[in-house]
């Protein structure tokens, strides 16, 4: 559980100080040169001359490989504001390879169909769900900014999930920007939730989902609290939840992974797919409302400390926890946004049985 603690302005002073003096003195340990110190604002604004970061010595060495080619794959991207469908064609391309590489790794049985009219893939381990999850489903929610991420970034998320967690797992294409607009998402998710409460108790149906589909997970079930639908036995929001785009990582991930730090983090209000929605409505950010939060399942929240939303995760398990849900927060070291679509990781493995394990423990009967 993620919790906020407050300290004393003299030892925050104190903390701060012992900092800065202890990397002076590991530098001077080193034989390295002092860095010159940076200048502070009134406002509490650091710049910093020129410096070096070392990768991570907390991640795997797997990880470092596939590290430098997602910096080198993202300045390849289209820029988000430009046409909608090369963005699709680029992510398609990156997540058609990731499904052939996970179908390699892990043996499972994918079946497409329609469920109240929203394009679904029904995903199962080979050789069947293990007994304690017959009575137990996961629901989906892909990423990609609300913009792409449909067909194979959605089996991207499923595939190991319903390997590891031997359990089904149905991942659906929710409509979203720039052809539609809030909450065509949050009404689709709710469509095939009602069809799924027909064979299964709301206790045994789990929902998650990464990025945009971890936001649409929390804006879910803000949106069945106010249309009167039970909630789900517990939900994943991975790397987005209910609060999205402020605090230290907005602005220290970008360079964590090779670009510039920005002059300002992401909002959703600049997304096609919330054109016209009021931002501080709970049903687009469910982390303004301690009411709509204090009746939310229990919630798993997953994040790395090179993702640009790992602030805005913690205060989300924060808030969570202030609100008295039960919030189970993991963080990876040196891991970027949504880094588990990449599974040659010992660090996806890991999240993957994190995620399977945190099923198993609150989906009842």
């Amino acid at each position: 559980m993620a919790v906020e603690v407050g300290m004393p302005r003299r030892v925050q002073a104190i903390g701060i100080g012992l900092l800065m003096g202890g990397l002076a003195l590991a530098n001077a340990a080193l034989g390295a040169p002092t860095p010159a110190a940076p200048s502070v604002a009134a406002n509490g604004t650091i710049t910093t001359p020129g410096f070096a970061i070392p990768y991570s010595s907390y991640a795997s060495p797997q990880s470092l490989k596939l590290f430098l080619a997602g910096v080198e794959a993202g300045r390849a991207a289209p820029p988000m504001n430009g046409p909608i469908a090369a963005s699709r064609a680029y992510y398609g391309k990156i997540n058609r390879a990731r499904v052939r590489r996970m179908r390699q790794l892990f043996a499972v049985t994918v079946r497409k169909s329609r469920i109240a009219g929203v394009v679904a893939y029904t995903v199962a381990p080979r050789g069947g769900v293990v007994p304690a999850n017959e009575h137990r489903v996961l629901l989906n929610l892909h990423g990609g900014a609300f913009l792409w991420g449909a067909d194979s970034g959605a089996l991207v998320e499923a595939i190991p999930i319903a390997a590891v967690g031997r359990i089904k797992v149905i991942t659906i294409n929710y409509r979203q920007g720039p052809e539609h607009v809030f909450p065509a998402g949050s009404e689709d998710v709710a469509a095939v939730y009602r069809v799924l409460l027909e064979h299964y108790k709301p206790r045994e149906i789990g929902i998650y989902g990464t990025s945009a589909g971890g936001i649409l997970t929390a804006e879910a079930i803000a949106w069945f609290e106010d249309h009167g639908l039970p909630l789900p036995g517990a939900i994943g929001t991975f790397c987005g939840s209910v609060m999205v785009g402020a605090g230290d990582s907005a602005y220290l991930a970008p360079m964590l992974n090779g670009g510039a730090v920005p002059a300002h983090p992401l909002s959703l209000s600049v997304l096609p797919y919330f054109k016209g929605a009021r931002m501080l409505d709970p049903e687009v950010l469910p982390g303004v409302s301690r009411k709509v939060l204090a009746r939310f399942p229990p919630t798993l929240l997953i994040t790395g400390t090179r993702d640009f939303l790992m602030s805005s995760e913690i205060r989300s398990a924060n808030l969570l926890t202030q609100a008295g849900v039960d919030a189970e927060l993991h963080v990876w070291n040196g891991m970027w946004h949504a880094f588990f679509v990449d599974p040659d990781m010992p660090e996806s493995t890991q999240a993957y049985r994190v995620v399977a394990q945190f099923f198993a423990r609150h989906l009842t009967r």
